[in-house]
């Protein structure tokens, strides 16, 4: 069987990458941006990062920024009739994942208007035509939606997350600069970061996995331990290190799927709004746990790559080696390990909605319903 391995047509990394941005947009003869960006980076002049460059070379753009935390069908819906009011003909997503996922949605019914009902987009929508031209500019070193072939839209009438995957999806140019990173403050860097590790491990365990993104996914780990305890403190060379990790991940998990971990993550956020980096990491070792015997030697590189010298370790031990170091990381960067708001009389409904999302296939040990309210119950 043939493995598929989609990537950026193109991406720029490292201080000062921005700048790379009107040689591109000159390169294509593009007249106009649409910027998909949300109300915060606009106000702190996150975007204004990018926008002060287009301005010094006369180049035209709108700014949408009616995006939410968890994007929802409405975002989408706005945005579309923006993009078709503002005469624009390429976008930039400036932010997150939440505004890397508008844009996405954005551009797929721009140019394939027969799926203007957001929700059918869901799972592996059969669009024909290729998303609107997008440079992606992530301002988190986390969801690495600037190199996936994956999108989250919150169904808020609904209570539930749905995960699009589309193949015509991926931004065409990734601008990964660490320096559009260094304003996150301490809570978001740390969630955001521990999102990217859980897109790497459980990348690196999903039945899909396979040699090509093994490696990348291997070496995500290594820097993201290695460089995330610093992000947080705004070194600038954690910085580099996520920006990095979080990209080398992102092309990896997006060719393989993940698992249950985000799975979970992503009911958590349509029922309690919660943070998804936040989500993920609290639900990364207890579901690597509940993983371990369908790992093989798997838990024992996890180890190695989180810095712990797994040297004269059974299987059992290098195993419980691995969810340690990873809960150790959580802990050290400030992510709760309880989920207050969780309630007993809301586990069948997420567990069911877990069950169900596009993640769950992924996951290297099936989950039965049972099991995965049992998993759910851990975060009380």
């Amino acid at each position: 069987m043939a493995n598929r391995f989609i990537s950026n047509a193109v991406s720029y990394h490292g201080k000062g990458a921005i700048l790379e941005i009107p040689a591109i947009v000159a390169a294509k003869g593009f007249k106009k941006a649409f910027i998909a960006t949300d109300p915060d980076l606009v106000k702190f002049g996150v975007t204004a990062k990018v926008t002060d460059i287009l301005d010094k070379n006369g180049m035209a753009y709108e700014i949408y920024s009616d995006i939410k935390p968890n994007p929802t069908i409405e975002n989408v819906q706005n945005g579309v009739a923006a993009y078709k009011a503002s005469g624009a003909d390429y976008m930039i997503a400036i932010g997150g994942g939440s505004s890397m996922d508008t844009a996405k949605a954005i551009g797929i019914i721009i140019n394939n208007p027969e799926f203007a009902d957001v929700r059918s987009l869901e799972g592996v929508a059969p669009t024909k035509n290729r998303t609107v031209y997008t440079i992606a500019v992530p301002t988190t070193a986390g969801t690495a939606a600037e190199a996936t072939i994956n999108y989250v839209i919150t169904d808020v009438e609904r209570k539930r997350k749905f995960v699009c995957v589309d193949v015509n999806d991926i931004p065409d140019v990734a601008v990964v600069d660490p320096d559009m990173m260094a304003t996150m403050p301490k809570g978001l860097t740390a969630a955001t970061g521990m999102d990217a590790l859980t897109h790497a491990i459980e990348g690196y365990t999903t039945r899909a996995a396979w040699a090509l993104p093994d490696c990348l996914n291997l070496e995500a780990i290594r820097l993201i331990a290695k460089s995330l305890r610093g992000a947080v403190e705004n070194d600038p060379e954690g910085r580099e290190g996520m920006a990095l990790g979080q990209f080398v991940t992102g092309m990896a998990f997006s060719n393989v799927g993940l698992g249950i971990a985000h799975s979970v993550a992503h009911t958590l956020g349509a029922v309690y709004d919660t943070p998804h980096g936040v989500a993920c990491a609290m639900m990364l070792p207890i579901v690597m746990a509940y993983n371990a015997d369908c790992t093989g030697e798997k838990y024992r590189a996890i180890a190695e790559a989180m810095g712990v010298d797994t040297t004269g370790m059974d299987q059992a031990t290098y195993r419980k080696a691995a969810v340690d170091a990873v809960r150790q990381l959580s802990i050290d960067v400030g992510i709760p390990t309880k989920l207050a708001a969780l309630k007993e009389e809301d586990i069948q409904f997420l567990a069911e909605s877990a069950y169900a999302d596009a993640c769950a296939p992924g996951n290297p040990k099936e989950a039965s319903l049972e099991d995965i309210k049992g998993l759910i119950r851990q975060l009380m």
